[in-house]
């Protein structure tokens, strides 16, 4: 069980801070995107940058592609996937405990 836990929490963990959130947000909204790109207009600095798309990179959420002296980033797809299937199963259980709830709340108050 722990070994199908890794990709969900190197996921969870990534996401949780919410600069790094912010970051892999813009890689979403952008095609491709280089660490200079993300720097401009934001208060992070580019050592930052760098260090929150490792971790986005090794989370398997973004994927890099060298061009030159520029590296471009770019959302990678099934990044999300983990993350994806563990919300599906907990929404299975919320929805029956909700549905449980509503049918209690209905016996309770008619």
């Amino acid at each position: 069980m722990i070994e199908a836990a890794e990709p969900i929490t190197a996921v969870m963990r990534a996401l949780a801070d919410p600069t790094r959130r912010a970051v892999f947000e813009r890689i979403v909204d952008a095609d491709e995107i280089t660490v200079v790109e993300l720097t401009r207009g934001s208060s992070v600095t580019q050592g930052a940058i760098s260090q929150h798309l490792k971790a986005l990179k090794q989370a398997g959420l973004v994927c890099e592609r060298p061009e030159g002296r520029k590296v471009y980033y770019r959302a990678e797809p099934r990044g999300l996937e983990p993350l994806a299937n563990w919300m599906s199963h907990y929404g299975v259980f919320w929805r029956d405990r909700f549905a449980d709830l509503r049918k209690l709340l209905k016996d309770i108050d008619p």
